[in-house]
């Protein structure tokens, strides 16, 4: 059964096209990667699932209910957490906590035990009489999801949780949500980390508003038409720049250290490489085959599609 169905989901805002055509399931128990670069269309997409936008056109339901006519009675069930999550900075970790209680209607009765089991189940509680303001930004965070749970919503909406936060911190919160797949709840969950949407059950690659593919992390990286190369060099920044051009027909990504070249003919492709950073003047340390992440399928199916526009737009 489906927790979360959208259809056809439009929004703009004047002349300026956020989503376009939107269409996606997220089944119950599952967590749902949405992944793209700022301006994807994201927070847009969880705005109006969390029944505080209207779409410009199209629908979309949360555990049946319809995010336009009964947004209402659909914020009972769904925990949301955006960007900019309102944390209460003069307020201790556990007063948030029972601030958000009272929003929610949780009952005085057993919510110190519910407020306990956040606490225990985030790490926060040995925080817990700490000011909101003087935690750290992974402890924000966790502060916010807790209170997101406050409710025990069936859905859970979370609008680039991890963004800025230190990777320790993003491995903390990741190990939170599981913990709460296991109990059932449904996750989406935006991000414009790739390397984390690997630990998604599926994935949604966002662009411009719309949907480039679906699929499960492991079943996106099939999408990647041709072979992968990693070359390390002693300049990565200027390797990447000048295979970029020596490589148009390649999708060329720079990883921190390495270069990661998508290619049609590896044996040619590698022969290009070598001669254009010895021609360069840079040290190459190995050029070899590589399995793929979802940067690099996001940067090949993405850089299909321009292909595709541009020959749609020259016919």
């Amino acid at each position: 059964m489906n927790a979360i169905e959208v259809n056809g989901l439009d929004k703009s805002f004047g002349d300026t096209i956020a989503l376009a055509g939107l269409d996606f399931q997220v089944t119950e128990g599952e967590i749902f990667a949405l992944v793209g670069p700022d301006g994807a269309g994201k927070s847009t997409t969880m705005r109006m699932l969390a029944g505080i936008m209207r779409p410009s056109a199209g629908s979309a339901t949360v555990l049946g209910f319809d995010t336009v006519r009964e947004a209402e009675a659909l914020k009972e069930q769904i925990g949301y957490m955006s960007q900019r999550f309102g944390l209460y900075p003069d307020l201790r970790v556990e007063e948030n906590l029972h601030f958000y209680a009272d929003i929610y209607g949780v009952p005085r009765k057993g919510r110190e035990d519910k407020i306990d089991r956040l606490l225990a189940f985030s790490n926060m509680k040995p925080f817990k009489k700490r000011l909101a303001g003087n935690l750290s930004g992974g402890m924000k965070q966790k502060l916010g999801l807790a209170c997101a749970l406050i409710h025990t919503p069936r859905v859970l909406l979370l609008d680039e949780p991890t963004n800025g936060v230190d990777p320790v911190s993003r491995r903390d919160f990741w190990r939170i949500l599981y913990g709460l797949l296991k109990q059932g709840v449904t996750i989406l969950v935006s991000t414009a980390y790739l390397d984390e949407a690997e630990r998604a059950t599926r994935v949604g690659l966002l662009h411009h508003g719309s949907l480039l593919a679906i699929d499960t992390p492991e079943g996106l990286k099939g999408l990647i038409e041709g072979d992968l190369l990693e070359v390390r060099a002693d300049r990565p920044r200027a390797a990447a720049a000048v295979l970029r051009a020596a490589l148009p027909e390649c999708a060329v990504t720079l990883f921190g250290e390495r270069v990661h070249v998508v290619t049609d003919n590896p044996e040619r492709a590698r022969a290009t490489i070598k001669a254009t950073l010895e021609r360069e003047g840079m040290d190459i340390t190995s050029v070899q085959p590589a399995a793929p992440s979802l940067e690099d399928v996001f940067v090949s199916v993405l850089t299909q599609e321009n292909r595709k526009n541009d020959h749609a737009r020259a016919n």
